[in-house]
């Protein structure tokens, strides 16, 4: 009988350590909003709209101790859909094709030399323009409505990203995405880094990235050879942040560059405020050399349970087309607790020379339909 008790003490033990080393958390936000649209030819839009200020989400995140300082890590992220229920993702002009797990997913290593994960995940030019974001990189006056995202929304697809320790300060972030095309390795290819200081209320941001032309579905790679060379998107951004405490200042310069208009994704793509795929990209003509320059100023001011955000984009089209715009943004959060907000924002585009670039590009849900945007609604995370 001793004996018994003694094992089961053992057996218990161990399961209480081997519990405590690894651990999966549940996690998830709630987002819906009523959103008002105009300026569109067609006419104005009222809506309600899920994922307003942050996709509404469902995640599961996990980590296992391997000892040595060695951990497994993964994450799994699937979009979802308040006002119908559905998959956010499934829904989306973005992702047509329907994957229902299309936020994250990854898996990998974490030791204190960094952390090196595999899958579909955020890339280090788009946290670069997140984090200086007042409006993090969601609601009307999103970044996104004019400085190009890279990858769907911002995430790459068949990736390998490495993020190393800071070391006084200082840290980077590389990644490299497969193209996956038979015969021509460089078709889709994706290279993306970033270096980083931070110390204090002082943030500083650089990053870049270059991506290949891929061929149409069902193309042979051999005909998009020559293209693929000369149509390497290429986009570029330094951005910095200082908290003064009392207010929040943030700003960027980025250039975007794609010689003949072929490439940006080797999925669905945002080109500016629209989505298309590459297969409907190579179907018609190619479209005139995209050369722009975006210059972002923002400001977040907290105060209580309050926060306002303030941000000013403006474009400079360096084509002979000149479609310059520019976007005012304004926005209020309440802080009902830690968990829950209410917030309300308002955006305003301006194009000139037919320039079409909309506000509140709710990213994995709807785009949006016109150059003056109003939203109110609340946010739960879990």
């Amino acid at each position: 009988m001793k004996k018994s008790l003694l094992a089961l003490a053992v057996l218990s033990a161990i399961a209480g350590s081997a519990s405590a080393q690894s651990s999966v958390t549940v996690y998830g936000i709630m987002d819906a909003g009523v959103v008002h649209e105009s300026g569109n030819p067609a006419g104005s839009v009222t809506k309600l709209t899920s994922g307003v200020t942050a996709g509404s989400r469902l995640g599961f995140r996990g980590v296992e101790d391997l000892g040595g300082g060695l951990a497994a890590v993964f994450l799994l992220e699937t979009g979802i859909t308040i006002d119908t229920g559905g998959s956010a993702q499934l829904a989306s002009s973005a992702n047509p094709t329907g994957t229902v797990f299309a936020r994250q997913n990854f898996v990998g290593l974490k030791s204190n030399n960094g952390t090196l994960t595999m899958g579909r995940q955020y890339n280090p030019y788009f946290k670069t323009v997140a984090a200086i974001d007042p409006f993090g990189a969601g609601g009307e006056g999103n970044t996104g409505n004019l400085m190009a995202f890279t990858g769907s929304n911002g995430r790459s697809n068949n990736s390998i990203m490495y993020v190393s320790p800071s070391f006084s300060g200082f840290s980077g972030e590389l990644l490299y995405g497969f193209g996956e095309v038979a015969g021509d390795s460089k078709l889709g290819r994706v290279i993306n880094g970033a270096v980083q200081y931070a110390n204090g209320p002082l943030m500083v941001r650089a990053a870049m990235q270059r991506q290949n032309n891929t061929a149409a579905a069902g193309a042979t790679p051999a005909v998009f050879l020559a293209a693929q060379n000369a149509a390497v998107t290429k986009n570029a951004i330094l951005a910095a942040s200082y908290n003064f405490e009392v207010v929040k200042l943030s700003a960027a310069y980025a250039t975007f560059k794609s010689p003949n208009g072929l490439a940006y994704a080797s999925e669905n793509i945002k080109l500016g405020p629209s989505y298309r795929t590459a297969a409907t990209i190579l179907a018609f003509p190619a479209p005139a050399t995209t050369d722009v320059r975006d210059m972002m100023i923002g400001a977040t001011i907290p105060f209580g349970v309050n926060n306002i955000q303030l941000s000013y984009i403006d474009r400079k089209d360096k084509t002979a087309a000149a479609q310059d715009a520019q976007q005012m943004a304004i926005g209020y959060e309440y802080n009902v607790s830690t968990r829950t907000a209410l917030y309300a924002q308002f955006s305003r585009m301006k194009n000139e020379k037919g320039a079409g670039y909309t506000v509140g590009n709710a990213g994995d849900v709807t785009a949006g339909s016109g150059d003056k945007g109003y939203a109110v609604g609340v946010r739960h995370t879990f």
